[in-house]
């Protein structure tokens, strides 16, 4: 119990220090976020590159799906400009992915105590940089706590046999994947705890593979809750989110074994294999809606903003 304990603190030190990394980047450039957004999305590549930007550098997807969803509550922005930034927050999320894969064991200290230092100082500036420090030493952390942790919790009978259930059945990786992330909201802290359970040797790629793909679909939960009471076009926005990343984890589902197979080709640590796995996945789903945009926004309206016969 102690080791579950552990590891659940871990997740929070994760998610804690990806919200003060995203409030530090925030804080350092929220004059700005909103101007890109309504000004760089006339057209869908404007929007995708906008959105790739700012989903990387606030380091998060859904941040950024809820400013746009908030945007369109206000009548500031359109759905249709919103298709693009949706096709470029899965872009952008990525490079969380592969952030974590560095080690950067030497400086974790030295960071926390800098972060920590720097957010006792008023300056607002200077504050935020101290988030940006103390935020980046708790992932790191959190993923060394994972990595440390994976052994004891497999050797648990009920994990144990959760854990060999994942690694026999792509379907059960995809929901585990789905699931956690819905609850702990947060698809990078979902990535991290595969890549530790691949790096221990405990989860096989293939699982990490399905585990990643299903963590796409569960990340999607925020832009619907976000879109409740938002009006017509923020509740569009909410479900095009949600069919990009479900049309796209069943095209690739057939595709695991062959990713799988050829995942050396990638890399030869199994962690970065899975991040750049990531990467192909959002970087294609993206590219091959982009062109059909226009396309996928009416698909959206036909199938979500139909009114009743007689209305």
């Amino acid at each position: 119990m102690l080791y579950v304990v552990l590891f659940v603190l871990c997740i929070l030190l994760f998610i804690f220090g990806m919200t003060i990394i995203r409030i530090g980047l925030f804080n350092l450039s929220a004059k700005n976020l909103k101007t890109w957004l309504i000004k760089l999305t006339d057209t869908p590549m404007k929007g995708m590159l906008t959105g790739t930007f700012i989903t990387a550098l606030l380091q998060s997807s859904s941040a950024v799906m809820v400013i746009t969803i908030g945007l369109i509550s206000a009548k500031i922005m359109t759905f249709p400009q919103s298709i693009g930034i949706i096709l470029g927050t899965n872009i952008g999320t990525t490079f969380k992915t592969e952030l974590i894969t560095f080690n950067i064991d030497l400086v974790l200290i030295p960071f926390a105590i800098i972060g920590a230092l720097f957010i006792l100082i008023p300056r607002r500036k200077i504050r935020s940089v101290g988030m940006l420090f103390l935020g980046i030493a708790s992932v790191f952390t959190a993923m060394k706590g994972f990595e440390m942790l994976a052994g004891p919790l497999t050797s648990m009978a009920l994990i144990h046999r959760f854990i060999t259930g994942i690694n026999g059945s792509i379907l059960i990786s995809l929901l585990t994947g789905a699931f956690i992330t819905a609850i702990i909201q947060s698809s990078t802290a979902m990535t991290g705890i595969a890549m530790s359970f691949l790096t221990a040797g405990l989860l096989q790629l293939d699982a990490g593979i399905a585990i990643v793909l299903g963590a796409n679909i569960g990340t999607c939960i925020t832009a619907v809750i976000a879109s409740i009471g938002g009006g017509r076009e923020s509740r569009l926005a909410a479900f095009a989110h949600v069919w990009l990343n479900v049309v796209g984890v069943s095209l690739f589902i057939p595709l695991i074994p062959f990713l799988t197979e050829n995942a050396p080709l990638l890399a030869s640590s199994p962690n970065v294999q899975l991040a750049h796995i990531s990467v192909i996945f959002n970087v294609v789903s993206s590219l091959v809606v982009l062109p059909v945009a226009t396309k996928f926004g009416e698909m959206i309206l036909f199938l979500h903003d139909r009114k009743p016969k007689g209305i």
